[in-house]
């Protein structure tokens, strides 16, 4: 018989598995997702954190995240980014339309955007210097997001989605950052995307 090739080839599906559940943990520090239908009523982003990076119980839990965000239109240009902070078991949001694409380095409007979101550790929050010393990946983060979707009616209604959790190559993470740098220094305000909400809201239609 032959036991080592067949133990080897085990080994190697164990390994496989576990490096997939790795990247598809639900507070995995990289995740995406999207919003449309924008024209039609605003789509929302909602974070929590689960306490995954957390190694002090008492007197105060420690493990806060850094969100940072990274907003997309649908020709693959950065036209904003920020990040904000969230505590463990908080709960915040964004509003794609009042924070997200309201004040965008182009001048056009998108009517649907990618969103990428990667959880950091820092002392100070800086969607620019992810990866950097100071700065690194950290897990924890929890997302959903709300878009408008169309019903078989032709009327538009809020759809929640988790983001999904993704591997994030050190060439995506390079590009991310180094594009937000260059929106900070160049951009003359534009780009930045608003601060975080407490609480959440789900997505509304205009009437």
């Amino acid at each position: 018989m032959r036991v080592a090739p067949l133990f080897s080839a085990l080994l190697l599906a164990a390994l496989a598995a576990q490096a997939q559940a790795q990247f598809t943990q639900s507070d995995s520090d990289y995740q995406v997702s999207y919003a449309t239908n924008l024209v039609i009523g605003d789509s929302f982003v909602t974070l929590s954190n689960s306490g995954a990076s957390s190694t002090v119980a008492l007197p105060i839990q420690n493990g806060s995240l850094c969100v940072n965000v990274y907003t997309y239109d649908p020709s693959e240009q950065l036209i904003a980014c920020c990040s904000c902070s969230v505590s463990p078991n908080a709960l915040v949001s964004l509003s794609v339309k009042r924070d997200l694409i309201t004040n965008t380095l182009t001048p056009g409007v998108p009517t649907s955007v990618v969103i990428k979101l990667v959880s950091s550790m820092a002392a100070s929050c800086n969607a620019s210097t992810v990866g950097l010393t100071g700065n690194t990946p950290a897990p924890g983060m929890l997302a959903w997001s709300t878009t408008l979707a169309q019903a078989t009616g032709g009327e538009y209604i809020p759809e929640r989605i988790p983001f999904t959790p993704a591997m994030l190559s050190s060439a995506e993470l390079k590009r991310m950052t180094a594009l937000c740098g260059f929106i900070q220094a160049n951009g003359s305000g534009y780009g930045i995307c608003g601060a975080c909400h407490p609480g959440t809201v789900g997505g509304a239609a205009k009437q």
